[in-house]
């Protein structure tokens, strides 16, 4: 039985589920799940550390000298939250060797559900001593410096189409013994009343977004800084999920479990969920604050050039990530921004 003929058994006997509860299943079943039964990197879909090992190297000297700018924390935790195969963090624990102390003070915690990925990263990262955690809340309780890169935009979600005074939800039923789309009754959703949006919208929320934001501020109190990248907006508004299967755009219903399923982040839902964050800043213009063209043009200087010559456009360019990816930080109290970034205006 596949995992989609597991779910119309369950629809069938308790009636349709929620986008969120599909997407969890499709991404995390212990026997079928996407992120439980591979490494989709490179398969799939890319993420940015995968392009281009300037994107961890700047990533790691920014934390370090958020570190540095906050008395330098001993120990601290080193942070980072669905590391996929670990060569963001590796990288970046590359560039800071030559930062006095941040090694020898650094205690390296991972945030991963997926057993299979778990085992890359052990291969990445030997020698640093990684800590695996199921939940952002097995985060030891002191200065934290984090990061989170497209790690977001996985988490479940819930849509909801505006109806009058009331919110229509989009679930998951059967239709012809296939797994299909339809609208809820008009109910409540307090966490939308206020979004004044005309009929027939689709707005999305992550329900667990708030949790998970509020538990790394909660660290934050000690000390630290925390980075977000994603792609995504400033308020939710459209049908924004997609299912990627061998690089290509498919039905997000179509053989759950096969294909990477994702969502644009709410980074309105970020600032509200911390007590400080900074402005949304678009990647390219936060690395390019970074130093990545100086960073690029050393490197252009080797046999590589025309790949870094790609690997800094495909990061930077309006028309490729840099518009379409954010990135959001928080701070602890009373500390400065990581590097790149502003207060909101």
């Amino acid at each position: 039985m596949t995992l989609a003929d597991r779910m119309i058994a369950r629809i069938r006997a308790t009636g349709p589920m929620t986008v969120a509860d599909f997407m969890a299943d499709a991404l995390l079943d212990p026997a079928e799940g996407y992120y439980a039964t591979r490494d989709p990197l490179g398969t799939d879909f890319t993420t940015a550390p995968e392009i281009s090992q300037m994107f961890g190297e700047l990533v790691g000297l920014a934390l370090a000298q958020a570190w540095l700018d906050q008395g330098a924390p001993a120990p601290f935790t080193l942070a980072e939250l669905g590391p996929g195969r670990g060569t963001l963090m590796a990288d970046a624990l590359r560039a800071t060797r030559g930062v006095p102390g941040f090694h020898e003070a650094a205690r390296l915690h991972l945030v991963e559900a997926s057993a299979t990925l778990r085992g890359v990263q052990a291969r990445t990262l030997a020698g640093h001593a990684p800590v695996w955690h199921d939940i952002a809340e097995g985060l030891p309780d002191r200065p934290t410096f984090l990061v989170a890169n497209e790690f977001l935009d996985a988490l479940p979600i819930r849509q909801h189409v505006r109806d009058g005074g009331g919110w229509r939800e989009r679930l998951v039923t059967v239709r012809d013994s296939a797994l299909a789309f339809a609208l809820g009754p008009p109910v409540p959703v307090p966490e939308l009343d206020a979004r004044d949006v005309p009929d027939g919208t689709l707005v999305e929320r992550c329900p667990a977004l708030p949790g998970i934001v509020a538990t790394v501020a909660d660290r934050l109190r000690h000390g630290g800084a925390a980075l977000f990248v994603d792609y995504g907006h400033w308020l939710s508004q459209g049908d924004t999920l997609q299912a990627l299967r061998a690089g290509k755009s498919v039905d997000p219903l179509d053989a759950p479990g096969t294909a990477d399923l994702t969502a644009h982040v709410d980074f309105a839902a970020l600032a509200a969920a911390a007590p400080r964050a900074s402005a949304m800043t678009p990647q390219g213009v936060w690395l390019e604050r970074l130093g990545i063209t100086a960073r690029a043009n050393a490197l252009a200087r080797g046999p590589r050039a025309e790949e870094i010559a790609a690997a800094h456009r495909r990061l930077t360019h309006p028309g490729e990530m840099g518009d379409l990816f954010k990135v959001m930080a928080l701070a602890a109290p009373g500390a400065p921004l990581p590097p790149g970034l502003e207060e909101p205006s």
